[in-house]
């Protein structure tokens, strides 16, 4: 061993155990796979010594991550009310303007009262609360391309409305959140030019009010879980 590099280890000992059972380790690898020297190892040796190992050592790759969207539970009862109709995020800026609540509409002279959810033109659109279906009808008057599902939750006193939806159900069904109401409808012929393909969501309360859609449907991220398979 080189010389006063026991006694720097024994001092290392005391305090950084760890550190000195690494650097053990690296001095003893780097001794058994050199050949004899005329002349004890120096300190740029240990240091190359050292370097090598440190560069031999691959980091772990950062898990792969997903966004998701989790519904709140309303009614404590450990379960989501609410459930992304589409499963994606709300549409942003295109040429006729943004997806969030409150975006302006018609120069300013109202506020969007839903929010849109990007989707996949023919994709399964999911009920985003349970109850029942209400209501279907035309999303623009004299326009009997684009309809709405709407569904009622009597117990938490709220409404859904979804728009640009082919429904799959119909008025009097018992739909529950995150089933199958229907699929997504293109809106290329009705908005052409740049619109992104979306659902429009609007929650009312019980008093009529619009409510905010992301606050009762937020978006996290987690780890992709990976499956492997036996050879």
């Amino acid at each position: 061993m080189i010389p006063g590099l026991r006694t720097r280890l024994r001092q290392l000992a005391q305090d950084r155990p760890l550190l000195l059972l690494s650097l053990t380790a690296v001095v003893a690898a780097s001794a058994a796979a050199a050949t004899p020297l005329a002349q004890p190892l120096g300190r740029a040796h240990l240091m190359t010594a050292v370097e090598r190992a440190v560069a031999t050592v691959t980091p772990a790759a950062p898990p792969a991550m997903r966004l998701v969207w989790e519904g709140i539970d309303l009614d404590g009862d450990g379960r989501a009310d609410f459930a992304n109709p589409t499963g994606h995020a709300p549409r942003g800026h295109d040429a006729y303007g943004e997806g969030e609540f409150g975006a302006s509409r018609d120069g300013g002279s109202r506020r969007h009262e839903g929010v849109d959810f990007q989707a996949d033109a023919g994709q399964v659109v999911e009920a985003p609360i349970s109850g029942y279906v209400t209501r279907i009808g035309f999303a623009y008057p004299g326009d009997q391309t684009l309809k709405f599902v709407e569904i009622t939750n009597p117990a938490l006193h709220y409404a859904a409305r979804v728009f640009y939806v082919n429904p799959k159900v119909q008025v009097g069904d018992t739909v529950a959140v995150g089933h199958p109401i229907g699929t997504a409808h293109s809106l290329q012929q009705k908005y052409p030019g740049g619109m992104t393909n979306h659902v429009h969501l609007e929650l009312v309360a019980a008093d009529g009010d619009r409510i905010d859609a992301t606050r009762m449907i937020t978006a996290q991220y987690e780890a992709v879980r990976t499956l492997q398979g036996a050879d």
